[in-house]
């Protein structure tokens, strides 16, 4: 590949400092890149929400040797159990029952915590920049520009943009973001608060209200703080500018314990919120641009392993640019391997819309009565893979191809 100075190893610039960006820097640096992570942020976001993390994603974590970390920094749950407007138990499931018919290849873990495994001990090679929003890209012919809010200008032979849903990379390349974003009619939040009652209540269980409309989860996590999330329906895709007072509104009549949790919901600055929405891009890269994560595959909170999709994407950018005699070739191939599994996941998600938050008592009781069938022998499998879809071994199967004796890889080609 050319670059900007030959002898040196070649450069990319990640914008985004998230699970799919630092996947990438990790992976990158250890095929010999040099790296530059951007984060518009002025440090690690704290806000975030519980995530089950398997699949794609948790494969990568364990070729990367990133999973024994990932496990310690993980929370066990005994169960998933459905409340009514009282705390009455509605129905339930036996979160490690869930666990073992995936294969026990699962963690849940806070998104900041996942983020905080990726960020440690970053390989030599990576420099991470917080505070510095891309401002402007120019593509030459041996490179691209990069322009930074802090005035630094890099030149790179590839610009990854791993900036999240409302990608600012995207924005610059491809196109407006309304172009790029399908709505799928919901808002999301979540916050951590402090309560030693409710935390006593929850005893390593996930909480989740039975109920319509609106629906709120509770975990606990360590010392006596409670993670909670949220989800209501609205076609309004413009975010509130007061996060707090929207999930008060949306959630108010959802009753134990989500009053208890509204009455304690930090200040909006501490509460993560955003529309529910999928990415659909025609390509995921143009010339030395390429997008990652949900900067172009966003599956949504709906399909769940946003997180391990992201890591897993990642992860097959990295290899497939080691691989490849070109920048150009390794971004096909990235495309042409990855896509199929974010298309089918995406689908998933758009299908399961209406019993992920049912809108009908009729499918708010069928719901109840599959967790229910979930405890017998055999529906454990079948109830495992309806919520986690199609299981991929693109991730296991590229790490087990080996290299091409004849290829450098991207970085000796032009």
């Amino acid at each position: 590949m050319s670059t900007p100075h030959t002898s040196q190893a070649p450069h990319v610039v990640v914008a985004g400092a998230g699970i799919a960006g630092l996947a990438l820097a990790r992976r990158l640096a250890h095929h010999g890149w040099r790296v530059t992570v951007a984060e518009r942020a002025p440090g690690p976001r704290p806000q975030g929400y519980m995530i089950d993390f398997f699949g794609p994603g948790y494969d990568a974590a364990q070729i990367m040797g990133l999973l024994p970390r990932i496990r310690e920094l993980g929370h066990d749950f005994d169960e998933a159990v459905l409340v009514d407007e009282r705390g009455r138990r509605r129905a339930s499931i036996g979160f490690r029952r869930f666990a073992q018919a995936l294969g026990g290849s699962l963690v849940s873990i806070m998104r900041p915590d996942l983020e905080l495994a990726l960020r440690e001990n970053l390989p030599e090679g990576v420099e991470l920049i917080y505070g510095a929003a891309l401002t402007g890209v120019e593509e030459r012919p041996d490179g691209v520009e990069v322009r930074l809010s802090d005035g630094r200008v890099l030149d790179a032979d590839l610009l990854a943009g791993a900036d999240g849903i409302h990608s600012t990379v995207r924005g610059l390349v491809f196109g407006p973001e309304e172009d790029h974003l399908l709505h799928l009619g919901f808002h999301t939040g979540a916050f951590v608060f402090e309560d030693a009652d409710l935390h006593a209540e929850l005893r390593g269980r996930f909480l989740l209200t039975d109920s319509m409309g609106a629906q709120m989860g509770f975990y606990g996590l360590a010392g006596n703080q409670v993670a909670v999330f949220a989800v209501h329906r609205t076609q309004e895709t413009t975010l509130p500018k007061d996060p707090r007072r929207a999930l008060r509104e949306a959630c108010a009549e959802l009753g134990w314990p989500v009053t208890r949790a509204l009455e304690r919901c930090p200040e909006p600055e501490w509460v993560y919120y955003d529309n529910v929405a999928q990415s659909r891009m025609d390509a995921w890269s143009k010339g030395r641009v390429v997008l990652l994560g949900d900067a172009c595959q966003a599956v949504s909170l709906l399909a769940g392993q946003g997180a391990s999709m992201g890591m897993g994407g990642a992860f097959v950018l990295a290899e497939e640019l080691d691989r490849a005699a070109t920048v150009f070739e390794g971004l096909e191939r990235y495309e042409a391997r990855w896509r199929p599994v974010v298309a089918e996941r995406q689908s998933a998600a758009r299908t399961g819309t209406s019993w992920f938050l049912p809108d009908t008592r009729l499918r708010l009781r069928l719901r109840r009565l599959i967790l229910g069938l979930a405890a017998l022998p055999g529906v454990d499998r079948w109830v495992a893979s309806a919520m986690s879809g199609r299981p991929s071994r693109v991730v296991e199967d590229l790490a087990a191809t080996p290299l091409p004796e004849t290829s450098g890889g991207a970085a000796g080609g032009r």
